[in-house]
């Protein structure tokens, strides 16, 4: 099973990666992209789940955010990290930020989130 959606801020992004971290998923990886206008988050789940469990994912991510359409580009960064590319390749082929792949890491966006704030001086809008 694979889902795919755009959120709005770092606070909804946080909260869907605990959200997998905490549950019982067989979890393939989970890629969390930042971008000016948002969140991207691909989760991958290695085993089928059941449809009572689909629904719930799906409810959860409908709550915090809407399913995403790649863009090329970003057709072509989840499908380099899906191959085994590095994220630092990946992301200077592409000039996009990985913040995260693989195993659900939450740590990663809040440090991504705060190093960010501090260069820019004030926290954006899809920081928050």
């Amino acid at each position: 099973m694979q889902y795919l959606y755009n959120l709005s801020n770092a606070s909804l992004t946080l909260r869907v990666v605990e959200y997998f971290s905490r549950n019982d998923f067989s979890i393939d990886y989970i890629t969390v992209i930042n971008q000016f206008h948002g969140w991207i988050i691909n989760v991958k789940i290695k085993s089928f789940v059941s449809i009572q469990k689909d629904k719930d994912i799906r409810a959860l991510l409908n709550e915090f955010g809407i399913i995403y359409s790649p863009s090329e580009v970003i057709s072509k960064v989840l499908s380099s990290l899906e191959s085994g590319q590095s994220v630092i390749n990946v992301m200077e082929r592409y000039k996009v930020a990985v913040v995260s792949h693989g195993r659900p890491q939450p740590y990663e966006i809040e440090v991504f989130r705060q190093n960010y704030i501090r260069g820019l001086g004030y926290c954006p809008q899809n920081l928050a």
